[in-house]
């Protein structure tokens, strides 16, 4: 497949500076995060950056609507993967979620994330409609969803799978979507609630009780949060410097690593520094919006959308997350969190971000 030239004066390079940025800081404070813990995650969190890197550039090297022919394909392959993991998936701590390639794990359940924003960008481009959609024409795309919906809850990874029908909503919400249908999704979701309570394991109904109240088990499920809230409050404005965060250095928090490794930088860099992170995420998140905003075309307008989505609300529910504000459902913070399937995901992601907006004054028939 031949690529045009003309993309090269179209290159996205503010896109690739908020990326730079934001990962040359998760990988620092892995390297904190990570100090004294075998294996020396920070130096696999950078090979996975460069393999991220490499999938990145071949994902923008195609033109999207050449990947989006094929998204119902790769989405059904990741839906194949999601099913191979309970047959030949490795289980740890309770879940069996990876699928061990040599020397590599890989999560499925992260690369569905993409799989779905394609599907659904591909099947609301294709089906678009005059005014809002209702729940008839809904009934196609929540099928797309509800498959590796209950596929990873059955892992059980709760988190991913709320993450799923979050991006399903958010990408519903602005197809749009009539008020009667809304509220209707709505009212169907509340019924299900005491339904689904019943399908979660134990402990992530001790994680659902101990949002709610904290101090019901301080050392055991309530102990991550209150580590968590400890280690950010007592950064205080500026920090207690790099390396120097006692919650994190002593390893009295948990998962510090992945799902906590907020709380590390907060700890170390305080408010100021939580403060440039956040900024650089929101920079990331807006300048995402706007290559949405003037994508060429409605395909590239969905699936810029999807990607801003995917990293938004990886950024808000992580950070909420660590402080207390939402149940703990192991949402990875966006190049942040240690995890190659994490990253890797991430990269793709940006990779179609780019591919959109390198493509917005180049449209080939």
């Amino acid at each position: 497949m031949k690529i045009d030239r003309r993309l090269i004066f179209n290159f996205d390079w503010m896109l690739v500076l908020f990326i730079a940025l934001i990962v040359c800081i998760g990988v620092l404070n892995l390297y904190s995060a990570g100090h004294g813990i075998s294996g020396e995650p920070y130096l696999k969190q950078i090979r996975w950056v460069f393999l991220g890197l490499f999938v990145m550039v071949l994902t923008f090297a195609f033109d999207y609507r050449w990947i989006a022919r094929y998204a119902y394909v790769v989405h059904a392959l990741a839906i194949v993967l999601l099913i191979a993991v309970f047959a030949v998936g490795a289980v740890t701590k309770g879940s069996q979620r990876w699928i061990n390639l040599g020397g590599f794990s890989m999560q499925p359940s992260e690369m569905v994330k993409i799989t779905l924003i394609l599907a659904l960008a591909k099947y609301f481009n294709d089906h678009r409609i005059e005014g809002k959609y209702g729940i008839r024409q809904l009934v196609a795309p929540f099928l797309i969803v509800l498959v590796p919906f209950i596929l990873v809850l059955k892992q059980p990874d709760l988190g991913t799978a709320l993450m799923l029908m979050i991006l399903f909503g958010s990408m519903v919400l602005f197809v749009g979507i009539r008020w009667r249908a809304l509220l209707g999704l709505a009212a169907v979701g509340l019924l299900l609630i005491p339904l689904g309570w019943n399908f979660l394991a134990e402990y992530q109904k001790e994680r659902v009780l101990t949002f709610i109240d904290p101090e019901r088990d301080p050392l055991g499920a309530g102990y991550h949060i209150i580590q968590s809230i400890i280690a950010i409050g007592s950064g205080g404005i500026f920090g207690k410097g790099f390396m120097r965060g006692t919650q994190s250095q002593l390893k009295f928090l948990p998962e510090q690593q992945t799902d906590f490794v907020f709380s590390v930088f907060a700890e170390e860099w305080g408010f100021m520094g939580v403060l440039l992170v956040l900024v650089l995420m929101l920079s990331l998140i807006l300048w995402g919006l706007k290559i949405a905003q003037h994508s060429r075309d409605y395909l590239g307008t969905l699936i810029a959308f999807g990607v801003t989505m995917l990293v938004f609300w990886g950024v808000f529910i992580n950070v909420a997350m660590v402080l207390g504000i939402l149940p703990v459902v192991g949402i990875p913070l966006p190049f942040f969190s240690y995890g190659g399937s994490s990253m890797v995901k991430m990269m793709v992601a940006m990779g179609l971000l780019m591919n959109v907006s390198m493509r917005r004054y180049v449209l080939q028939s």
